[in-house]
């Protein structure tokens, strides 16, 4: 019974804990899905990034940045198709696996167009770019005499806060299908790994690279909300970034142009790499913002849209080749419940705690703990949302806070004005609490316990009664708590001065307008009327005795009157009773009744011979075979001296009496030995048979005498009918 209350306690408290969680993680979860959180989601993911540990640079690329110096010295911008077809010949003499130029080159910079046009032929690994749109107007077409299976799209997808964190694969405008700059150039690189890519076996939708699949993002993805997804999309799960012995940041290995020309830059920086080529120059403006951009204090930095491009081409690469986990979301499903369990956290931490410090102190623990496992999963490649649960957990823990708050006002208040009620009361009076504690007393309870009123707050009844009292006490109040209804129950009651009382103590459970729950006890001390309780059933366990013996005294009285002290068997009185009775039911019920009469022969000869107690012993032998030859329902009684008698009753014929009266007359015969000696008596029987006989008891007591002497004189050992 215990184990039950516990658990409807539980399931109340989780009842409350549970409605509360689910509002708050209802209400966050409506905030995400119109966008609001959107912000601080991808914010939060771009803290990620940059606390994501350092690595070595990536050694399969090199950057060819076109910077102020290079400006500079070649005078103009555009620059010139001859400084452009002299920089891809001095590039292509070290034999990079592929060259990625990101530079619009749709118009003719002269001088040096054919110049360039034929180096364009010349290397079949060089990818240009162009920009694709649907209007014509703001096109920008791939470079002039490079095929379109060397031309890779320069779209890029802004997030609403002007920042890039997706890829864009493939693009499909008119029919046809267009793949990126990044991807133009990591499916070089992987060409020479034999890697190419397929339809993923789990999904043939998706894009299967390598050990890499390549899931396609969708418009609510992680902390989107009805993003743009056209087109073959992919979470950016951007390389981390590197450290350099100077202290500066950087990802990739990085030359300028005028060192390229110059002969300057080491072989093995260009070799069998992807060579990179665009502007790195604040002047040209070609700069975006990524999630390394952000800062938790200052102002955002922008990154070359070159370096951009190597960051798409890397993550592509090193997911094929090595791996690397692409960041992946979970089911809209999966994010809800995860939203909820830490709003239900939120109202556990602060409900079952209900210490302010340890509350604090407990929830920023557990902001701790859901940020580090965001982040963790984060390294692992998932993003799980992270400001939706920190925003769950901090509001159900702050209405729960303000809730516990009230709940404490009111039990404040409940506790005055019961304290103020009950001291009216000239009966001891307690109030306990869920927990069985004593949180109001009565002047009039302290004075019946003998303990001051300092003394018992706050504390239990194990505290203060012995352990038997004190669980019984428990029992019956648990009792209440689990029915909700008043119990009323007598116990033993010891006080301070180890005098025991007998008290009755009625229990009910009042609830305040918080939901608080109150366990009030009014006791009675019934000492004295159980003592004279006690005193009546003393005396009426006296009087039960007394009549018992009575009865028994009674009851061997009337043995000894109806039955024969020698043989046990019922005597002439009981026989004269039995026989009228027996009679009378006969009658009633139109049965047949037959009576023997049954005189020893020889019995005077062997009582004169072997004395009187040889007889009695003989007499008793034959009344237990006479028992033992009747039905239960057949009365045999001794008249006296060596006289039997037997009523048979309800017999079927008169035959069965003559049947019977054989049985007799072979039990008897049977030898007895009396003082060494084998006797043998034998019996002669009359019978008569109510009602062909008679049917008045004397006479048929008269006729089966009568027929005994008439057997005595025929013989002896036989029977015959009257």
């Amino acid at each position: 019974m215990k184990l039950i209350f516990k658990l409807k306690q539980s399931l109340g408290r989780e009842h409350k804990e549970l409605i509360t969680a689910a509002s708050v993680a209802g209400c966050v979860l409506l905030l995400h899905a119109v966008g609001l959180l959107q912000s601080l989601e991808l914010a939060g993911l771009d803290q990620f990034f940059r606390l994501r540990p350092n690595e070595p640079p990536e050694e399969r690329i090199t950057i060819v940045g076109i910077d102020e110096a290079d400006l500079k010295e070649v005078g103009s911008w555009p620059i010139p198709d001859a400084n452009i077809a002299k920089l891809l010949k001095k590039l292509n003499l070290y034999k990079p696996r592929a060259i990625g130029l990101d530079i619009y080159r749709d118009l003719a910079v002269e001088p040096g167009n054919q110049e360039l046009r034929n180096t364009y032929k010349s290397i079949p690994n060089l990818i240009g770019i162009q920009l694709l749109t649907n209007d014509k107007n703001v096109n920008v077409s791939p470079p002039l005499g490079l095929n379109k299976d060397q031309v890779g799209f320069n779209n890029v997808l802004y997030d609403l806060d002007g920042k890039i964190r997706r890829s864009l694969l493939y693009w499909h405008i008119n029919n046809q299908v267009h793949e990126s700059f990044a991807l133009k150039l990591a499916l070089l690189y992987l060409k020479s790994e034999n890697i190419t890519p397929n339809k993923a076996k789990n999904n043939p939708e998706y894009l299967q690279l390598g050990k890499a699949t390549f899931t396609r993002f969708k418009g609510n993805d992680g902390g989107y909300v009805g993003a743009d997804a056209r087109g073959y999309q992919i979470l950016s799960s951007f390389p981390p970034k590197c450290q350099s012995l100077s202290g500066k940041f950087c990802s990739f290995r990085q030359v300028s142009m005028k060192d390229v020309l110059a002969d300057k830059v080491k072989e093995n920086f260009i070799k069998d790499r992807i060579i990179l080529i665009g502007s790195t120059a604040p002047s040209l403006n070609d700069f975006v913002f990524i999630p390394y951009s952000s800062n938790l204090m200052g102002t955002a930095k922008p990154v070359p849209g070159i370096q951009l491009q190597a960051y798409f081409t890397s993550e592509l690469i090193s997911a094929a080749l090595q791996g690397r986990p692409l960041l992946k979301v979970w089911p809209d499903l999966l994010e809800d419940l995860w939203i909820f369990i830490w709003s239900y956290l939120g109202t556990v931490t602060t409900w079952r705690i209900r210490d302010a410090t340890k509350s604090l102190f407990s929830i920023l623990v557990c902001c701790l703990v859901l940020t580090l496992s965001a982040y963790l999963a984060f390294l692992f490649g998932w993003w799980i949302p992270l400001i939706p649960s920190l925003l769950s957990f901090g509001s159900s823990a702050i209405w729960m806070t303000s809730h516990i708050a009230h709940i404490q006002e009111e039990w404040k208040r409940s506790k005055e004005f019961l304290h103020h009620v009950i001291n009216t009361i000239p009966d001891p009076i307690f109030v306990k609490n869920e927990q069985h504690q004593w949180i109001v007393l009565n002047e009039a309870y302290c004075r019946f316990i003998g303990y001051p009123n300092k003394l018992l707050i706050e504390k239990s009844d194990y505290d203060f009664f012995p352990k038997h009292e004190a669980d019984v006490f428990r029992q019956q109040d648990d009792l209440v708590f689990r029915t909700q209804k008043p119990q009323e129950h007598e116990e033993e009651f010891t006080n301070a001065d180890g005098q025991t009382h007998q008290i009755a103590t009625k229990r009910s459970l009042h609830k305040d307008s918080a939901g608080n729950f109150f366990l009030v006890g009014v006791i009675r001390d019934i000492t004295g009327r159980k003592l004279m309780e006690e005193q009546l059933k003393r005396t009426a366990a006296e009087l039960f005795r007394s009549n018992k013996e009575l009865k028994l005294k009674e009851d061997h009285l009337r043995h000894l009157a109806y039955h024969d002290p020698l043989t046990g068997l019922s005597n002439r009185k009981f026989f004269a009773e039995q026989l009228c009775e027996s009679l009378h039911w006969a009658q009633h019920n139109k049965l047949l009744l037959g009576l023997l009469f049954i005189d020893l022969d020889g019995f005077k000869q062997i009582n004169d011979t072997l004395g009187h107690k040889a007889g009695d012993r003989l007499l008793m032998t034959i009344a237990g075979r006479l028992s033992n030859s009747l039905r239960a329902s057949d009365t045999v009684s001794r008249l006296g001296g060596d006289e039997f008698t037997v009523i048979l009753r309800a017999i079927p014929n008169v035959q069965i009496a003559g049947t019977i009266a054989d049985k007799i007359l072979t039990s008897i015969s049977k030898p007895v030995v009396l003082d060494g000696y084998a006797i043998r008596v034998s019996a002669s029987i009359g019978i008569s048979v109510y009602p062909y006989n008679s049917q008045d008891s004397e006479t048929l007591m008269k006729q089966a005498d009568a027929a005994m002497y008439c057997a005595k004189h025929q013989g002896k050992n036989c029977y015959k009918f009257a």
